[in-house]
């Protein structure tokens, strides 16, 4: 795919705002923790990769109805949808100063467009060892989602499916989705949310 980038400064894409509030304690010490042992670029986002896609569950796998939005709280409650948890990601990210934006995918709710639609957030990271940006997403592994780090072919949670109108969105955004933050703002169960109000397009 040909990226799109929103801004062509990579400093537009390690500013801290109010979802990625990477400046609070949880994430400064999950940085620390992160951080420990001396890895190379590529080893520290695969694992801080893995610990947002394995260690942080997905509301909708555990059916809680907690909502969370700024990186601090995926962080401490340790669940989130796909918007928070790309916040996260990208926090954690930032606060290492590695370049981290926002992708974004049309995907059908169930396994046919009559279920419905819904924006799914993920992350792209510019890897500067390779001189070039990788999509990661760490929404959660469950049956049938098996997404990876990769530096060669991607490995994401959906494959997007064309012809069921489902589409992969070009851009790397340095912020997350307005309407996107704006949904998790507004809603206080997440089950609800997640089945009846969640975003259909950009």
């Amino acid at each position: 795919m040909q990226w799109i980038f929103e801004s062509k400064d990579r400093n537009d894409y390690l500013k801290e705002m109010e979802e990625l509030d990477f400046s609070h304690s949880a994430i400064r010490e999950k940085v620390a923790e992160l951080q420990l042992h001396e890895l190379s670029e590529i080893q520290l986002v695969r694992n801080v990769f893995e610990f947002v896609r394995d260690e942080i569950s997905h509301s909708w796998d555990i059916q809680s109805n907690r909502v969370t939005r700024k990186a601090s709280e995926v962080l401490v409650f340790k669940e989130g949808i796909c918007y928070a948890k790309a916040n996260l990601l990208a926090a954690l990210l930032r606060s290492m100063s590695i370049p981290t934006g926002f992708c974004y995918q049309r995907l059908t709710i169930g396994d046919q467009p009559d279920t419905g639609y819904c924006i799914h957030a993920l992350n792209a990271v510019y890897l500067s060892s390779l001189d070039r940006w990788i999509r990661l997403d760490a929404r959660g592994n469950k049956a049938g989602v098996d997404a990876q780090f990769r530096i060669d072919e991607e490995k994401l949670a959906f494959p997007v499916r064309y012809h069921l109108d489902e589409m992969d969105y070009p851009t790397i955004y340095c912020k997350p989705n307005q309407e996107t933050m704006e949904t998790l703002k507004k809603h206080t169960n997440c089950i609800d949310m997640y089945l009846h109000h969640l975003p259909t397009q950009l």
